[in-house]
């Protein structure tokens, strides 16, 4: 896709609008023009009461045009109007061409409800943020009233957040297998399975270090949430000797949530949950997907429905407090006659957390190079799931609680977690919403240190300290001095030191 831009915005900012209505394109700089490459062009002019923005898409010899003017408000800042602009001026254009309105408007963040959850602040009531989501940044109501309403929710779990909180992240990046539209940083072949003694070591070297950091900081750890890839790949002694070791760390009846993502049916004992509730684990993930054989298969997920019902009462039998099911709307094969039956499966079960994403095409996924041509705008039958999802979840009391969204996802829907009443994910919520430091250990994982002495969730200062991608270079490197020297820079220059 060429971007040809006359305005002080980031040109990054245009290219996420141009991928609303262009999933998967590319934005190759200084080339030729290749033929049925879609083209978007964008020029903004200051006015004395706001700014107003000229669009044009074009495709395939044909072009649209559209212009939208947004007004300086006390409420506004500059760059807020700008983009307020541009979105408004590109969607109006790209509807012409394409007669296609997104759900979600000009919003084109991981997080929906941060605008939401800003206006809150600033004192607006629920009906006005609605109003304002649906005039302003074009979201449809239903979409507006579910962004408001995360916010809500998050805003009583969270409270008013305490300098002195943090979470803790561990990375256990290996799986049995690699589903086909995965795009996470997951080991599968033998040979790098064969690192997992080694890796564990290395990583409770690193836990161990991560934990002394905190009480150094004299942090309290809020969460601990034991990731993958697929953490219960670890066999019942591996497992027991990870969570022993954690356990040993810090207290672990303090905690407000203490998570494993067991994740994959496949890898899922009776014993491993077993030793999981004696360690002190309050939450767990056992994950179909789908309840379709048929399609597990094709997107290789390498269990039967069967053997998910299997791991999902295990992990009752074991008195695991909350069970997490994730499911995935739109993946290829999938219909709405299938989804409605495996999520009216699920609500059968009344599990306490729900996770509904929507299918999204990843460009390292092996489902891309199968079959390019995945990338759907409308989405087919995606928002009939999606709606679904969520007005059945209503009717059984369950309360949406958190929400991301994704680029290239189907028909540009968005990621929702579901709770019952007194089973938040808290881990979540705190990590989403960027309300306070994670530390974070194992290949892959990133540690976010959160300046949370102001009230304003939007406006942090949030620093990045990332760990090597690959097990192997995790194995060969040590990160933990800088890290440290990192972490106690940062609350010093903060002021978050005693």
């Amino acid at each position: 896709m060429k971007i040809f831009l006359d305005s002080p915005i980031n040109k990054y900012y245009v290219q996420t609008l141009g991928m609303i209505f262009f999933p998967g394109e590319h934005f190759a700089e200084n080339e030729e023009l290749k033929p049925g490459e879609p083209v978007l062009s964008v020029r903004t002019c200051e006015e004395e009461n706001g700014i107003r923005t000229f669009s044009t898409v074009s495709l395939d010899e044909k072009s649209e045009s559209a212009e939208y003017f947004a007004e300086f408000t006390a409420d506004r800042s500059r760059e807020r109007v700008l983009k307020l602009s541009i979105g408004g001026a590109v969607l109006a254009a790209a509807n012409k061409l394409l007669g296609y309105r997104p759900a979600w408007g000009m919003m084109i963040g991981v997080r929906p409800s941060k605008i939401a959850s800003e206006m809150l602040d600033a004192g607006y009531s629920k009906t006005k943020v609605k109003r304002i989501l649906n005039s302003d940044y074009l979201v449809i109501p239903k979409k507006a009233a579910l962004a408001t309403s995360i916010a809500l929710t998050e805003r009583s779990v969270i409270g008013t957040p305490s300098p002195k909180d943090c979470s803790v992240y561990i990375s256990i990046p290996f799986c049995p297998t690699r589903c086909s539209y995965c795009s996470f940083v997951s080991y599968t072949s033998k040979r790098l399975l064969s690192l997992i003694p080694e890796y564990l070591e290395k990583l409770k070297e690193d836990i161990r270090f991560n934990f002394e950091t905190i009480r150094m900081l004299g942090l309290n750890v809020r969460t601990v949430y034991i990731g993958g890839g697929t953490p219960t790949i670890l066999d019942e002694d591996q497992l027991e000797e990870l969570l022993s070791f954690i356990a040993a760390q810090t207290d672990i009846s303090a905690l407000e949530e203490f998570t494993l993502e067991a994740g994959r049916p496949d890898t899922i004992t009776y014993e491993k949950f077993e030793i999981a509730k004696r360690y002190g684990v309050t939450r767990v993930s056992v994950n179909p997907q789908s309840l379709s054989d048929k399609l597990l298969e094709s997107v290789g997920r390498n269990h039967t429905s069967a053997e998910f019902f299997r791991a999902y009462e295990d992990a009752r039998k074991a008195g695991i407090k909350t069970v997490n099911v994730d499911l995935i709307a739109g993946l290829p094969g999938d219909d709405f006659k299938n989804f409605a039956y495996t999520f009216d499966e699920i609500l059968k079960l009344r599990p306490e957390n729900i996770t509904v994403h929507t299918f999204c095409v990843k460009k390292s996924a092996e489902l891309l190079k199968q079959d390019s041509n995945v990338y759907s705008l409308r989405g087919g039958s995606v928002g009939k799931c999606v709606d679904y999802s969520q007005i059945k979840s209503d009717a059984a009391g369950y309360i949406p609680y958190y929400m991301y969204r994704q680029k290239n996802t189907v028909g540009n829907y968005e990621n929702v977690g579901f709770m019952l009443k007194g089973h938040e994910g808290f881990y979540n919520i705190y990590m989403m919403e960027e309300i306070h430091s994670i530390f974070a250990s194992g290949a892959g994982a990133v540690s976010k240190l959160v300046d949370n002495t102001t009230l304003n969730c939007n406006k942090r200062d949030i620093d990045r300290l990332f760990h090597q991608k690959y097990p192997y270079e995790y194995l060969r490197e040590d990160k933990n001095e800088a890290f440290r020297e990192a972490a106690i820079r940062f609350y010093r220059e903060h002021g978050m030191l005693d």
